[in-house]
């Protein structure tokens, strides 16, 4: 596995700046570590519960939907969800993601 040193390094400061003096810098490293670590373990838990839930379409979070300048329709219920690892927090701490297809989401109206 190769890993991106120039985004593990970048996280790790984005982390440390964030946190106000309440890490080290050294914590901030190995939570960034952990984080890049995670990633493919959290791709293999997203593509297993996609295939479960019998899933074809493009998917992506709430946020991952905002960020690409979608928005979820107002009332669409997730397709499905999936156990991922939040490597940022240190603590082997887990969350609950749930995903939103292609056709539940429409281009964030500009005004």
């Amino acid at each position: 596995m190769k890993y991106n040193f120039s985004r593990i390094m970048t996280r790790a400061w984005k982390n440390f700046r964030k946190a106000d003096g309440q890490i080290t810098f050294g914590e901030a490293l190995h939570r960034s570590w952990l984080s890049a670590k995670a990633e493919t373990v959290n791709e293999q838990r997203v593509e297993a519960a996609k295939e479960a839930a019998q899933v074809t379409e493009e998917t992506n979070t709430y946020s991952g939907w905002k960020q690409l300048g979608y928005e979820v329709i107002h009332g669409s219920m997730a397709l499905f969800q999936a156990v991922l690892i939040w490597g940022s927090k240190g603590d082997n701490a887990t969350y609950k993601a749930s995903f939103f297809g292609l056709s539940q989401v429409q281009e964030i109206a500009v005004a």
